[in-house]
């Protein structure tokens, strides 16, 4: 008998599993409340990267008189919101019809656990149990957003409702320098709204290396954005057309608009994962084990919900792995997820991108390490780019020459990281990528140059 498989929640992680699993000869049935291919992906993530794309675009025209061009450009805002809506139906369309081709069945409603091997789908026909051999919990999450903070959907604005845009601000204030933070005022930067950034630190992406941090605050002057170092936000009013940020050392920002970008909050209420025994942690994550399971082992959790790293490449790498743990697979034919392996990258302009072993967090456990860092400005194809922003830095293991991480800020750095990623994760040597035989002229070079 075939195993049943039932998952609740469509993006990456559910979508893949679902996928995967099928097969490999699974009965799987889906659960989705709202959009096959995630809700935080397809209303987050592909259309913040598509008015970034639209952003880089102009730009390009805006460099093109130093490539010996005229170039002349304007924003259309009804056809960027045209755009961002189609990538959106085709993407959904292109997944339901994968997983329909593939046998999964698709239930559209809200799906919740009413015991260890029971599931509930409500839709709009009534309730239905569906039994399953195993679970998955991939619900996704929500924009985090202060309790002081009453949002009105038109000038205070979470992550979600800021795009498409019906207009463009005429002034941004954008509450948190994260990851989301940054790439928001690259965004509507570049798209010609004067933005302010207030940053709780003293550097935005106050995680990362602060040499790739600099790179962007230099990009982020250049532009005009105004930085709000050291200040936190603690209130938000609205007064007519404009918006009131108040931070805890005084500071005010005033904009047209204001929007948070602070994080998120997993879906985990209502999916009754008390009714299955399955633990939920104080913050409302489901946490699991290397192969992703629960403290219950036939419920599988993953994707933003389970508190790893909130990235769709990770949570369709999980949906990947648990596919293929529900159905058998030997460790000869299946790995667990090695999360400090993972490459992340930042749509801003210049990209940031980066992956394995952190250097400031290396250097103050005491770890020896090479570091090796090349700028653009001595690669030729940035030249002929008119881009020379950014370097590559690579770290590598100063006894044996294996390479341990790496970050890149500049043109194209979410692509060039993947070298660096196959050598991290496959444990190469820097003479690996040193004696590979690269493409001249591409900014690739710099990589063999960086692990030389």
């Amino acid at each position: 008998m075939a195993v049943r498989f039932v998952i609740i929640g469509g993006g990456p992680a559910g979508n893949t599993a679902a996928t995967v699993a099928a097969s490999l000869g699974a009965h799987v049935t889906l659960v989705e409340r709202d959009l096959i291919g995630g809700a935080a992906h397809l209303r987050d993530c592909i259309p913040s990267k598509a008015m970034v794309a639209t952003g880089n675009e102009l730009t390009e025209l805006g460099r093109a008189r130093g490539m010996g061009l005229e170039a002349h450009g304007s924003l259309d805002v009804h056809a960027l919101r045209v755009r961002i809506a189609s990538i959106e139906r085709q993407l959904c369309d292109d997944l339901t019809g994968l997983l329909e081709s593939q046998g999964v069945r698709l239930i559209r409603g809200t799906g919740r656990l009413a015991g260890p091997h029971t599931v509930v789908a409500t839709t709009d026909a009534g309730d239905e149990e569906i039994e399953a051999d195993a679970i998955l919990l991939a619900t996704g999450s929500r924009p985090r957003i202060p309790g002081w903070a009453a949002l009105d959907g038109e000038r205070v604005l979470d992550t979600r409702s800021a795009y498409p845009p019906p207009e463009i601000p005429e002034h941004l204030v954008v509450i948190g320098s994260g990851v989301t933070g940054v790439e928001f005022t690259h965004m509507f930067s570049a798209l010609g709204s004067q933005v302010t950034l207030i940053v709780s630190r003293q550097q935005v992406l106050p995680y990362k290396d602060p040499e790739v941090a600099a790179v962007l605050e230099e990009e982020f002057l250049r532009r005009g954005v105004k930085l709000l170092k050291g200040a936190r936000a603690i209130g938000v009013d609205r007064d007519g057309d404009k918006v009131v940020v108040s931070c805890d050392d005084g500071r005010r920002a005033e904009g047209s608009h204001a929007v948070f970008a602070i994080g998120f909050v997993p879906n985990s209420e209502g999916l009754g994962c008390e009714a299955a025994g399955v633990h939920v942690d104080e913050r409302g994550f489901v946490p699991g084990n290397r192969h992703c399971q629960t403290n219950v082992p036939h419920i599988y959790s993953a994707g933003d919900l389970s508190g790893r790293l909130p990235l769709s490449s990770v949570a369709a790498m999980q949906g990947r792995k648990i596919a293929e743990h529900v159905m058998g697979l030997t460790a000869r034919e299946h790995r667990h997820l090695d999360y400090d392996k993972a490459a992340s990258a930042i749509f801003t302009d210049p990209e940031i991108a980066d992956v394995g072993v952190a250097e400031a967090e290396a250097f103050a456990a005491g770890r020896k390490l090479r570091v090796t860092k090349v700028p653009f400005s001595a690669n030729p194809k940035a030249l002929i780019n008119g881009d020379t922003r950014g370097f590559v830095k690579i770290l590598s293991d100063p006894a044996t020459g294996v390479v341990l991480g790496g970050s890149i800020v500049g043109r194209n750095a979410a692509e060039l990281i993947s070298v660096i990623a196959v050598a991290v994760t496959n444990n190469l040597k820097v003479t690996d990528i040193v004696d590979s035989l690269l493409v001249h002229p591409a900014l690739a070079e710099s990589l063999a140059e960086a692990a030389y």
